[in-house]
């Protein structure tokens, strides 16, 4: 019987999910291996009737730079009781290759340990996925999708902030995951809130709210009567959730009583609280949300990922031939690829810290400092339109004094 590997794709998508697999399909069909992708993720793989695909180069050749997946993902995290050796046996399948985020890394390793107690060899190599960009890579390398998705959203921050200075409006953008500070930076946004920046305080949507009022305040006393503040949706995975359900937002709750956050834009809410204090403050600004998120997921990998997809699916090759198994692929910022293991990243609980923006980093600071915000210098002009300036004072909300 002919040798196999196997591939799935866990989690959500990102660009270059496709790059890896035509780059895997290709390496492994010049020495002989079957490549069989599996739908749905450890939830396919672990069925009675797996729904595969069985990849040829010229399924490959055509999925090399399209965005999305070939596979369909799932977040299905299957214990140890799911575990079943039917499909590595029927198959010969020597290597399985995971797509994902570190609980699918974890959970091939839980699973190649089951199958060596069947008797069954097969490595395991995984590709970390993510467009937040947080996995803590060494030498501070990117995740995969990550540029592309930043440049996506740059795209689309661009168009908004032009109808911001064309209609005199102000937007009020949330964004998934952690590119909330690159998107503003890139697009010379005039506010810029991620959860970094709560170092000092904690986050509340008081706090959050007079942040853009301030920058709103800010501009007009400089004359600009538009512009676009840009929240994380990261806020509110630092959130108490007390001030999420006392909100004053409708939200839905799942049946252990917490909030589905998923079902609702982040966006409307910050729009909706804003437009709340504004009228209560008595100050006259048009505003309107937009959400920026799955618009982002399943794009044309740009040439950076289309590279770096490339090279981490060679590099699965060559890591597989050196005999290495539980590892994570890697390149660094030389192009050279090496195997990176869970136990490299995990605390002392054994979870993964996500790698989190550097709020002091000069980088960091110098965008920051380039934002628009009361300070205490403006405050006599602010009372024009606040009576009490320290309020929203950008630095002082921060506990940055």
């Amino acid at each position: 019987m002919r040798k196999s590997i196997a591939i799935i794709c866990s989690g959500g998508p990102a660009p270059g999910i496709n790059t890896v697999i035509s780059t895997l399909t290709k390496t492994f069909l010049k020495d002989g291996y079957d490549v069989i992708g599996v739908h749905h993720g450890y939830k396919g793989l672990l069925s009675d009737n797996p729904e595969v695909k069985i990849f040829d180069f010229h399924h490959a050749d055509r999925i090399f730079s399209r965005g999305g997946s070939t596979l369909i993902m799932s977040r299905f995290k299957p214990k140890d009781s799911d575990f079943k050796a039917d499909f590595f046996k029927k198959h010969n399948v020597k290597l399985l290759v995971t797509i994902g985020g570190d609980d699918t890394a974890s959970t091939a390793n839980r699973l190649t340990k089951y199958l060596q107690n069947q008797d069954l060899s097969v490595g395991h190599i995984h590709v970390p996925k993510t467009i937040d960009n947080d996995l803590p890579l060494p030498d501070r390398n990117p995740t995969f999708g990550f540029h592309t998705a930043k440049d996506e959203g740059v795209r689309i921050g661009n168009t908004v902030y032009e109808d911001a200075r064309t209609s005199e409006n102000w937007f009020v953008m949330s964004t998934m995951g952690r590119s909330a500070g690159h998107l503003a930076s890139a697009c010379h946004f005039q506010m810029m809130i991620i959860p970094e920046m709560f170092d000092k305080t904690t986050i509340t949507f008081e706090k959050i709210i007079n942040m853009i009022i301030s920058s709103i305040v800010k501009c007009k006393i400089e004359g600009i009567e538009y512009g676009v503040a840009l929240v994380s949706e990261g806020v509110f995975h630092f959130m108490e959730e007390e001030e999420i359900i006392n909100s004053g937002i409708n939200f839905t709750y799942d049946d252990h009583g917490h909030p589905e956050l998923g079902n609702v834009s982040k966006s409307h809410i910050f729009n909706y609280l804003l437009q709340v204090k504004l009228k209560e403050i008595g100050l006259s600004v048009k505003s309107r949300p937009v959400e920026l998120g799955y618009e982002l997921r399943c794009c044309n990998p740009i040439a950076f990922d289309l590279t770096l997809c490339a090279l981490l699916g060679i590099g699965v090759k060559k890591l597989f031939d050196q005999g290495i198994s539980g590892c994570i692929v890697s390149a660094n910022s030389k192009g050279d690829i090496t195997p990176l293991f869970l136990k490299d990243f995990e605390d002392n609980e054994g979870k993964i810290p996500p790698r989190l923006v550097d709020i002091n980093s000069e980088m960091a600071q110098l965008f920051i400092n380039n934002l628009f915000y009361i300070k205490e210098k403006d405050y006599e002009e602010v009372k024009k339109y606040l009576p009490n300036p320290e309020a929203y004072d950008f630095k002082k909300i921060l506990n940055w004094n």
